[in-house]
């Protein structure tokens, strides 16, 4: 069973990560063979307060 983990600044909308979550699947499936209904993705959504970029948070770089 193919599980992928994606790491994610907060801030998508729901449709933005059903496309991810739909996309991620189906390479998945496709590069692997395994049955899409067998593929599993989880979508970690992170702080901007939590996400540094060269020494500062994104939320101070105003991402």
């Amino acid at each position: 069973m193919p599980f992928a983990q994606i790491y994610l600044i907060e801030g998508r909308s729901e449709e933005q990560k059903k496309a991810v979550i739909e996309k991620v699947s189906a390479a998945l499936s496709e590069a692997v063979g395994a049955p899409m209904e067998n593929v599993r993705v989880w979508i970690h959504e992170v702080p901007k307060t939590q996400w540094g970029i060269g020494g500062k948070t994104v939320k101070d770089l105003g991402r």
